[in-house]
């Protein structure tokens, strides 16, 4: 079967992320049989109301990256997308994949920050991943792939858990469904929280701001940790910032950024910018002030968003892939997302799988610590 596709240039913006939307057949499974690329700005809008329809069909796309605000604000921000537009048979619209290419490489939209990814398509649908190899493609790299397209399991190299907090009921229904772990740390965040008010001042949590000068912060302290850390700065990048503050004046409600802040006093001691899609927020880029890591502020915040989920109208906190510590002892869940290269070579498939190994052996040596350096230069390794 022949799998034609096509290079368009960018036209006229048409991403508004919340389009009224008709439609039909957008809950029956269906197969791909044709694909082109097209710039995001020039996608019809019938592209874009099948975008809202299949997502809205699909369960497993519920996380705020399968929405077409976030594409956009990607876009928006200074870094081009383009969208593999898959259609049936009778020509409708049954899959959409935003990305972005790099020479003969091409990522999901939003990458290295985003943390679901796969094709926007109904539960059961085929898309040919071979398809996106046109025009000079040689692969298509992902590392939070979403086990909802059967047809990229060839081509996945590991799987790895991404937890999450099901805050429907707020906190007590958090609490209620936590692990023992989770229930003593949200303990010692709410005694903390006290001893925070007896030493600073009045302890006040904004669960959603719209604040420019406290986004600068958030990226001020998250740059500063990663400079700590020697992890690579994500923020190096302009039109990263500049995504950040586009989200945040996105208020539309289905899609948009949440900025949070939790206060002692007069400082500022923990932080939270993250995207929001219905019922689901996404934990995205959480930072704290060092002169107050002894009050664990982190945990602080994270009891405050889950007392607040009902009156945000969130049910769910995706916490994203990690190994961090908080990640498992909060979780009340977890999903799992893949690594992998769609490719048609063999010896670049090898070459990955070798490179995975090494960054495994390194990470579970008892020389960890002396080793991370090893596990970074790993994994920005050229794919």
């Amino acid at each position: 079967m022949s799998m034609p596709a096509s290079e368009e240039p960018d036209g006229p913006d048409a991403s508004g992320p919340s389009r009224p939307v008709t439609a039909r057949r957008e809950r029956t499974a269906r197969t791909v049989q044709t694909v082109r690329t097209v710039g995001f700005g020039a996608l019809a809008a019938e592209e874009l109301d099948a975008w809202h329809l299949l997502r809205a069909a699909n369960p497993l796309l519920d996380s705020p990256y399968f929405h077409p605000g976030f594409a956009a604000a990607v876009h928006a921000s200074g870094r081009e997308v383009r969208v593999a537009v898959g259609r049936d048979r009778a020509g409708d619209v049954c899959a959409l994949l935003p990305h972005h290419r790099e020479r003969s490489l091409i990522r999901p939209a939003g990458w290295p920050a985003a943390d679901f990814q796969g094709p926007v398509l109904a539960l059961g649908s085929s898309f040919p991943p071979l398809a996106l190899l046109t025009g000079g493609v040689r692969g298509f790299a992902f590392d939070h792939l979403v086990e909802s397209c059967a047809d990229f399991e060839p081509w996945v190299e590991s799987r790895r858990p991404s937890p999450f907090l099901d805050v429907s009921g707020g906190l007590e229904g958090y609490l209620g469904r936590a692990s023992r772990s989770g229930k003593d740390n949200m303990g010692q965040a709410r005694r903390r929280a006290a001893k925070a008010e007896r030493t600073h001042g009045t302890v006040r949590f904004v669960a959603d701001t719209v604040d420019a000068e406290v986004l600068d912060r958030v990226v001020e302290l998250k740059r500063a940790q990663y400079a700590a850390t020697g992890a690579k700065d994500y923020f190096a990048e302009s039109d990263r910032r500049n995504l950040l503050t586009r989200l945040l004046h996105t208020r539309d409600s289905s899609f948009g950024g949440i900025l949070s802040t939790l206060h002692a006093g007069p400082h500022m001691v923990a932080a939270h910018f993250g995207i929001r899609s219905e019922n689901v927020l996404h934990w995205w880029f959480p930072v704290y002030d060092p002169a107050f890591a002894g009050l664990a502020p982190g945990w602080m915040l994270l009891r405050e968003l889950a007392a607040a989920a009902p009156v945000l109208g969130i049910a769910r906190i995706d916490l994203g892939r990690g190994d961090d510590e908080y990640k498992r002892r909060a979780k009340t869940g977890e999903t799992l997302v893949c690594q992998g290269i769609v490719t048609r070579s063999p010896s670049r498939q090898a070459l990955r799988r070798a490179r995975n190994s090494m960054v495994t052996m390194a990470k579970s040596s008892t020389l960890g610590p002396s080793l991370r350096n090893i596990v970074r230069k790993l994994r920005t390794f050229k794919q």
